[in-house]
C-alpha cells in the first residue's frame, strides 16, 4: 500500500514525499527568520513645539530616533511640506540599537502659527514616516526668558538698567543686552555717551527687520577713578541723529573693589581684619529733630593697617565722617553719621553707607539706615 504525505503547507507537485516536505519546511522557515531581522524606525516623538520664534529668526528643532530592528537602518530621504523649512539628516546606515538625529530649521518669515511637516522614507517600511513641527511667529518674542520690556519705538531693550555688581580692579566683566529691531528697515544699534570704561560691541553689527541681537557691554574696571559705587548713563540711537533723552537713557552701576589676586596665604593670614560695632543704624526716634547723629566703631583686629579707601552715602539725608581714614591694628576710629529730617521726603530709597577697606575678607562693607519721619 502506498503511503500518502500531506504537504498542506507546500502548493507544489514537486512535494511528494516526506523528506521532501521536511526540506521545503526548513526552507520556508529560514525565509520567515529572514523576514524578522530587519531595520526599524522608532523616533522618540513624532510631533514637536518649537514654541514662540522671532520674526525672521530662523530655529532649529531635533527629532531623535533609534534603530530598534536588528539590521542597519538607512534613511533614504526627509521632505519638507514647504521651502520654509530645510532638513538634514545621517546619510550614512544606523546599526542596530544606535540612534540619530533628524534635524529642521524653519525660516520663521511669516508672522503666525504654523505647523509643517516632514516625510521621512526609510528601509524600514515601504511606507513613509510624517514628523510634525509647530509654533509660532511673534513680532516681540522671549529671549533667554526676559520679555522685551523697554519699549524705545522702533528698537525694543530687554532691559535698561544694567548692573555690573561688585567688580575686583583689573576685572573686565560682560553683560548683555537683547535688542529687537521693531521696522522692516536695517537698523544699526549704537550706544551713545560711553565713558572710557565701558566698551560696546554688536552681534550682528546691522539688524535686518525684525531680527533680534545683542549688545555686549564691557566694564574696563582699571580705567574707573576710584572704589566704591561708580553710575552713569549711557544712551541707545533708535535712528541716525538720534538725540539723548529719558526715553534711551539707560542706567549703568559697578562697585569697585581693590583686587587680592596678588596676596599670598601668608599676605592673607596677617591682613588687616575689620570689625563694627553694629553694622545698622535705627534712625526712628528722629521724630521732630531736624537731625540726628549716631556712632560706629570701627575696629582694625588684623595685623597690619586698615585702609578705608572710600566712604559713600546714597541720597541727600545722610551726611557722615571717619576720624581715621588708617587704622593700626588693634585700634578704633569713628563714623559719624548724621540724618537730617527735612531731606528724607526727597528720598526714594531707604539711606546707606559704604564703606570699601583693603580687607581681603570684607572689602566691601554696608550699613543700613532704618528710619521714620513725621509725615512720611
Amino acid at each position: 500500500m502506498k503511503k500518502e504525505y500531506l504537504c498542506s503547507f507546500v502548493s507544489t507537485p514537486s512535494c511528494q514525499t516526506g523528506w521532501r516536505c521536511v526540506l521545503a519546511f526548513l526552507l520556508l522557515a529560514g525565509i520567515a527568520g529572514m523576514a524578522v531581522a530587519q531595520p526599524r524606525f522608532t523616533v522618540l516623538s513624532d510631533v514637536v513645539n518649537m514654541g514662540e520664534l522671532a520674526y525672521m529668526q530662523p530655529k532649529e528643532v531635533v527629532f531623535e530616533f533609534r534603530n530598534t530592528g536588528t539590521e542597519a537602518l538607512t534613511v533614504k530621504s526627509v521632505q519638507s511640506s514647504c521651502g520654509c523649512t530645510q532638513v538634514t539628516w545621517p546619510r550614512t546606515p544606523i546599526a542596530a540599537g544606535e540612534a540619530g538625529q533628524i534635524k529642521a530649521t524653519y525660516d520663521a518669515r511669516m508672522l503666525g502659527t504654523f505647523q509643517k511637516e516632514l516625510e521621512v522614507v526609510t528601509n524600514a517600511a515601504p511606507e513613509p514616516v510624517f514628523l510634525t513641527l509647530q509654533g509660532r511667529v511673534v513680532a516681540t518674542p522671549t529671549a533667554d526668558g526676559e520679555t522685551f520690556s523697554v519699549d524705545l519705538g522702533t528698537v525694543k531693550l530687554s532691559s535698561n538698567v544694567v548692573a555690573f555688581g561688585d567688580v575686583s580692579r583689573g576685572h573686565h566683566p560682560e553683560v548683555v543686552l537683547q535688542v529687537l529691531n521693531n521696522t522692516r528697515t536695517r537698523y544699526k544699534p549704537q550706544l551713545m555717551h560711553l565713558p572710557p570704561y565701558l566698551t560696546a560691541r554688536y552681534q550682528p553689527e546691522q539688524l535686518a527687520g525684525g531680527r533680534v541681537g545683542r549688545i555686549f557691554l564691557r566694564l574696563k574696571s582699571d580705567k574707573l577713578k576710584s572704589f566704591g559705587l561708580t553710575q552713569t548713563s549711557i544712551y541707545l540711537a533708535r535712528r541716525p541723529g538720534d538725540k539723548v533723552s529719558s526715553e534711551n537713557e539707560i542706567d549703568v552701576s559697578a562697585v569697585l573693589l581693590p583686587s587680592f589676586d596678588h596676596l599670598t596665604a601668608e599676605q592673607r593670614a596677617t591682613a588687616p581684619r575689620l570689625q563694627l560695632s553694629q553694622d545698622s543704624l535705627d534712625f526712628s526716634t528722629i521724630g521732630r529733630k531736624k537731625k540726628m547723629t549716631q556712632v560706629i566703631r570701627l575696629t582694625n583686629v588684623g595685623q597690619r593697617p586698615l585702609k578705608v579707601s572710600t566712604v559713600q552715602v546714597n541720597g541727600k539725608a545722610l551726611t557722615v565722617s571717619l576720624s581715621d581714614r588708617t587704622i593700626q591694628p588693634g585700634r578704633q576710629a569713628k563714623l559719624k553719621v548724621t540724618l537730617t529730617a527735612e531731606h528724607l521726603k526727597a528720598e526714594k530709597q531707604s539711606p546707606g553707607v559704604l564703606l570699601i577697606t583693603d580687607d581681603p575678607e570684607r572689602p566691601k562693607t554696608v550699613i543700613n539706615i532704618g528710619w521714620k519721619a513725621i509725615g512720611r
